[in-house]
């Protein structure tokens, strides 16, 4: 009886032995799935009960970062991060995958390094591409039948195409949608829709991936109209734009051109009336020195000798006068002072003409 009681009481010491030592606890609550667009965060929680020592997080099999009970997280990396949360039974660690790319898609592992002490989950990193038409209005002739197609480029993965016409359905059998495998893993599709419009539509293409909150779109109005050109629709609104701007600098090339030229032929206008002017000037100045050369010679010589007579005194002679005897000599000129004229044409200056001859008066008393 007493090694039954032994037997009984052995796994139960053991047991709490364990505990105490820590060899009991366990993953609670491990990570959970996450689907994420590339360039986001993504976030991942393991909860373990308390007693626990150590927590490796593994991205494929590889470790990214790792908890130390009594020392915290040990970050190698600024795209792998964590935050803790601690309650009085367990302990919560966050991993946060920082500016995710598409080739971290893939097994996600919680580990606390025991035989059966790991949890897993997965990891998505989707794309979104492009999605584009190549016409934003399409006009078609009334009972003609057109194919409108429209393109996701870049996604991965490869994105589910639908349409819809005045935000109503439209049935999968009225369009055709191709898939194609393009450049760095990701994945382009072409969609084309066939319809003989009645009246004017506003035609959506959608393209959806679980990433997305809202599916991306792209929209095209098409408008029926009695049109004569032969193909099934007119360029659209870009096309017209293109057109009215060759025009306008057509315009203006043409306006540029007629004011270059005009500028041309005013400086060579001022260029001519400038040299006339100039020749007019000089024959004016010409001819006013031929006439003052002929005022000369018409009116001679100035004589630079000659001294003008003293003015006559007009005033009373005093009856009484008192005067020295005076001789009744008269004085003559020297005989050999003369003058001559010269012709009226030249007139000359001869040196032995007296430079300033005196006057001789006689006064005769009673």
């Amino acid at each position: 009886m007493e090694r039954f009681q032994k037997f009984v009481l052995l796994p139960f010491i053991l047991a709490t032995s364990f505990t105490a030592l820590g060899f009991c606890y366990s993953i609670l609550d491990g990570p959970a799935n996450a689907t994420v667009l590339a360039g986001s965060e993504a976030r991942f929680n393991c909860t373990v009960a308390n007693g626990w020592t150590i927590l490796i997080w593994l991205l494929n099999a590889n470790p990214v970062l790792t908890v130390i009970n009594s020392h915290g997280p040990i970050e190698t990396s600024d795209r792998f991060t964590s935050h803790s949360y601690n309650n009085s039974q367990s302990f919560t660690s966050e991993l946060i995958v920082h500016n995710t790319q598409l080739n971290d898609s893939g097994k996600i592992e919680c580990s606390i390094q025991k035989l059966d002490g790991s949890s897993f989950a997965f990891l998505s990193v989707q794309v979104n591409g492009s999605l584009l038409m190549k016409n934003s209005t399409l006009i078609v002739k009334e009972n003609t039948t057109v194919e409108v197609v429209c393109e996701a480029l870049g996604w991965a993965p490869a994105p589910e195409i639908t349409w819809m016409t005045n935000d109503s359905l439209i049935d999968k059998s009225r369009y055709v949608t191709q898939q194609s495998q393009g450049s760095n893993s990701l994945h382009n599709a072409l969609s084309v829709l066939t319809l003989t419009p009645m009246n004017t539509e506003i035609l959506t293409c959608l393209a959806d991936i679980e990433a997305l909150p809202n599916p991306q779109n792209a929209t095209i109005a098409v408008i029926v109209g009695n049109s004569t050109l032969d193909g099934s629709y007119s360029e659209d609104s870009t096309s017209t734009w293109v057109i009215a701007l060759a025009v306008v600098f057509s315009i203006v090339g043409f306006i540029l051109l007629i004011i270059l030229i005009w500028v041309v032929v005013r400086c060579c206008c001022l260029k001519k009336g400038s040299t006339y002017e100039n020749e007019v000037r000089k024959i004016s100045i010409k001819k006013k020195t031929d006439e003052h050369l002929g005022n000369r010679q018409r009116s001679g010589s100035k004589n630079q000798g000659y001294v003008p007579e003293e003015p006559h005194y007009t005033g009373q002679i005093p009856t009484v006068v008192s005067l020295p005897p005076m001789s009744t000599k008269f004085t003559v000129p020297h005989p050999d002072l003369h003058t001559s004229s010269a012709p009226k044409g030249r007139p000359q200056r001869h040196t032995d003409y007296p430079v300033n001859p005196k006057k001789i008066r006689n006064v005769t008393h009673v």
